[in-house]
């Protein structure tokens, strides 16, 4: 039984030691240093200086050095405008894919393959190449603009471009996909029976929607709100198309601090800002998941 329970060992080992192993060198190993990094001072030109320096998460939490810079609350407003938008993409996702899911979980097999390659198929084209069919679309010359001047809705184009519903609407067709796949896998795998029991003895269809649907599919809903609500969170691909300079989140915000102000450890600090919240949405996550006894893997 010894040698039983060793071989297994053995075995998983080697099946799992080249993924740890490659986990931990390019994610934990650079993780590691950009922590480091966000507690250095930065350096005149660029780079770090190795001396400690905490004000760079001063300058977000509002403990910034006097001496050399002053709190700014515009980062606040930044983190804050980027967990806004985070949220009601997540909502608008939700909005667009709970529905969605259960008229294709009614499906028969070959349409239900058919939707669900579909809802995949943006997979297969370029991100950049789709958003700036938006931007086509979205821009004051653009396609949205000479329909509602064409049939006399509006007498002049919109601002529909470079807003945050103009970004709201890029993360929404971006992640789409994302909260779909989890929401339909509990749709899927509903047991109608319940809700047919639910209808028989008297409940309406409101009352069976929050006693019963709900709570069966709220797995999948937490897992699509994780999952798209942590790359929202981080996104600068879609902000820098579609908001243009108007619209400054996180992302871009760490982009322009590493690439165009070089000032490192801040931009490192603002990153672990930005992995503090995912990781505790995704603790949050597993200890519900845990607590209602599913696999948030699976969502089931």
């Amino acid at each position: 039984m010894t040698s039983i329970a060793f071989r297994r060992r053995a075995q998983l080992a080697v099946l799992l030691g080249p993924v740890s192993l490659f986990l931990a060198v390019f994610f934990l190993g650079p993780l590691a240093i950009m922590i480091v990094t966000s507690f250095l001072s930065p350096g005149l030109y660029g780079g770090v200086e190795w001396t400690w320096y905490p004000h760079n998460y001063g300058r977000i939490l509002g403990f910034a050095d006097p001496m050399f810079e002053d709190f700014d609350p515009i980062y606040i407003a930044i983190f804050l405008r980027s967990l806004k938008i985070a949220a009601m993409t997540v909502l608008a996702t939700l909005l667009v894919c709970y529905p969605a899911a259960f008229c294709i979980s009614r499906l028969s097999d070959r349409w239900k393959n058919f939707c669900l390659f579909l809802i995949t198929l943006p997979f297969f084209t370029s991100l950049i190449v789709r958003l700036f069919v938006w931007v086509l679309i979205l821009r004051p010359t653009g396609l949205a603009n000479e329909v509602l001047i064409g049939t006399g809705i509006v007498s002049r184009p919109l601002d529909l471009i470079y807003t945050d519903g103009a970004i709201i609407l890029g993360m929404v067709y971006v992640f789409i996909p994302f909260m779909f796949m989890p929401v339909y896998a509990s749709v899927e795998k509903l047991d109608w029976t319940l809700v047919r029991a639910s209808l028989d003895l008297g409940a309406g269809p409101i009352r069976t929607f929050l006693r019963i649907i709900l709570p069966l599919t709220a797995p999948g809903i937490a897992g699509g709100a994780v999952i798209v609500f942590i790359p929202a969170l981080g996104n600068f691909v879609v902000p820098a198309i579609l908001g243009g300079a108007k619209v400054m989140m996180l992302g871009n915000l760490i982009e322009q601090q590493f690439l165009a102000a070089r000032n490192w450890p801040f931009g490192s600090a603002l990153a672990m800002m930005v992995m503090t919240v995912m990781l505790v949405l995704l603790f949050i996550h597993v200890v519900v998941s845990g607590r209602r006894g599913f696999d948030p893997a699976t969502g089931h």
